[in-house]
């Protein structure tokens, strides 16, 4: 699966677009990881806690959106963006969405 950020891809020709696909997810940390990263905000410096929560975030966020493409009988995915909010203290939700295409 070809999974790009741009309205085209190069050397390929986009001959059928299946439509909007998204995978989505709401994380947060355990409560042991979660005071850590407080105390770390109260010095200062990267929260590497809530760092490897989003990076796992948006990995299945991601392979959500490629299952759905791949269901649809995608080759590519174009115009992919993430977007992420708080939902509550701790918690994240991170979504990805783009537009599934078939490739000549």
């Amino acid at each position: 699966m070809i999974v790009v950020n741009t309205d085209f891809i190069p050397g390929r020709e986009i001959v059928e677009i299946l439509g909007l696909v998204k995978g989505n997810t709401i994380q947060a940390k355990h409560i042991g990881k979660d005071v850590v990263a407080g105390f770390r905000q109260l010095v200062g410096g990267e929260i590497k806690e809530y760092t490897e929560m989003l990076s796992e975030a948006r990995e299945i966020a991601l392979k959500r959106m490629i299952e759905k493409a791949e269901e649809m009988g995608a080759d590519a995915i174009i115009n992919v963006r993430f977007t992420t909010s708080a939902v509550m203290g701790g918690a994240a939700e991170i979504l990805v969405y783009g537009t599934a295409v078939k490739l000549k």
